[in-house]
């Protein structure tokens, strides 16, 4: 029944002008993110295959935008969200090993700040993996359930948060503690953030089928 009314959805939306307007402009966009970001891609293979699957992805996302799976204010011409950014972030290690000992499963997507030199962002990550007193993030690796990394030291696994899943999807930077323009998200991100339980951000988002 949920596969029956996404589909009806979908094609009331294809029927709207500005809805299509703003479809385009997101392929377009994405589209040529992608693939500037693949010229630097040394592997033939890989490149091959990146290649043969951005048409899905890059639909996909734009896909799930226009339904509006993701409730943030949406800059089509760029292809990103924009919410007023706040200072930057911290909390305690007590408090994400509490929320991750009763929490942690595969699935949920979860925020992770990353530093690096002087730079502080927040990033989209989702858990593919909770063994004991670990969880592992499908990019960013392993982290013990304090969000200590145990591969690079560069990471941190955050509590997620409305404010911080705000600040991950806009591309929130910091410099040193001063406000940094706002980062573009790359597709695997943009397709992350429609997997976020928006309601409950806390909880992993289930989709009926």
């Amino acid at each position: 029944m949920e596969k029956y009314h996404s589909s009806r959805q979908q094609t009331t939306i294809w029927q709207d002008e500005v809805s299509r307007l703003i479809f385009a402009e997101l392929v377009n966009v994405f589209y040529t993110r992608e693939i500037t970001n693949l010229v630097n891609e040394p592997d033939p293979t890989r490149l091959k295959r990146f290649l043969k699957s951005l048409p899905y992805y890059v639909e996909r996302a734009a896909t799930h935008i226009v339904l509006g799976a993701v409730p943030l204010e949406l800059d089509s011409h760029n292809g990103c969200w924009v919410a007023p950014q706040r200072k930057k972030p911290s909390q305690d290690l007590a408090a994400i090993n509490k929320y991750y000992q009763k929490s942690a499963m595969v699935g949920l997507v979860v925020p992770i700040m990353l530093e690096f030199q002087h730079e502080t962002g927040i990033y989209i990550d989702m858990i593919d993996q909770v063994a004991l007193n670990k969880v592992h993030c499908n990019e960013f690796g392993w982290f013990n359930l304090s969000g200590l990394p145990q591969e690079s030291e560069k990471a941190r696994l955050l509590k997620p948060s409305k404010a911080l899943m705000t600040a991950a999807c806009c591309g929130h930077r910091w410099h040193y503690h001063k406000i940094a323009t706002p980062r573009l998200l790359g597709l695997r991100e943009m397709l992350l953030a429609s997997s976020i339980n928006w309601p409950n951000v806390t909880k992993k988002k289930i989709v009926s089928g």
